[in-house]
């Protein structure tokens, strides 16, 4: 069984078709890729799966069960987590109160005066630990207004997946980045591969394909192919719509 299933999932605004009875499945551990042009319909699926918009029809299932009726907040609880295309992070409090704070929201508590001092300590701890996974332990007492793009990308990632999601949904992890900066993000996500389900929208290409384990593409809402990367890439129709443009 899949553990995200997307079943004929239609939006539209007005005349315009965001996307076009959408089938897709996401099998667990592994890397999907999300490609295709700009107003493919790539950002309205993901906002449909996180409960930010309403389809018009069709249906989304996590683990089995329906999610599609769903408040974005408990589709957070049932297990998806989401980073965007630009960082949604708390600029003005440090990295490791970033952290803190996505570790209370996973765990549904806050700090008190009569909490033990073990379980705050607990947390913190947890929160290092995340930071040092992706390189940012140095950075733990700076504030994320200071933090390069890059960084700040990497403090999103580690937020998501503190939520322990069954899903990770990554909206373009690699907007905005310079060329080291997307190398060091891509290494990032490889070392993920098989440990976390990621549903991934992206446009670097290099990027795509070292990470994918199948990949989607989507044209004017509607999927065109899903397959292997290797596949898609030799796809002449891929090629006529997306990639050639990328090329």
């Amino acid at each position: 069984m899949s553990i995200l299933a997307i079943q004929s999932l239609r939006k539209t605004f007005g005349g315009l078709v965001a996307t076009n009875d959408v089938s897709l499945s996401i099998e667990e551990g592994e890397c999907h890729a999300l490609i295709g042009p700009n107003g493919a319909g790539k950002t309205t699926l993901i906002s449909l799966l996180m409960g930010d918009m309403k389809p018009n029809s069709g249906s989304i299932s996590l683990r089995g069960k329906p999610i599609d009726g769903l408040p974005a907040h408990a589709r957070v609880h049932a297990g998806i987590a989401r980073s965007y295309q630009v960082t949604n992070l708390i600029r003005k409090r440090s990295v490791l109160d970033n952290m803190r704070l996505a570790l209370i929201g996973r765990d549904g508590s806050a700090f008190t005066f009569f909490k033990p001092l073990s379980r705050e300590t607990a947390m913190t701890d947890e929160a290092h630990d995340w930071l040092d996974r992706f390189g940012l332990s140095n950075r733990a007492e700076d504030h994320v207004a200071d933090l390069s793009h890059g960084e700040q990308r990497a403090l999103e990632l580690a937020l998501a997946l503190a939520a322990k999601p069954a899903v990770v949904l990554l909206d373009e992890p690699m907007a905005g980045l310079g060329r080291e900066e997307t190398i060091a993000m891509t290494a990032m996500l490889k070392k993920l591969r098989g440990s976390v389900t990621i549903l991934l929208v992206e446009h670097d290409m290099h990027a795509v394909f070292e990470l994918a384990d199948r990949v989607t593409v989507l044209v004017s809402g509607t999927v065109l192919i899903t397959g292997a990367p290797d596949e898609v890439r030799s796809d002449r129709r891929v090629h006529e719509v997306y990639l050639g443009e990328e090329g």
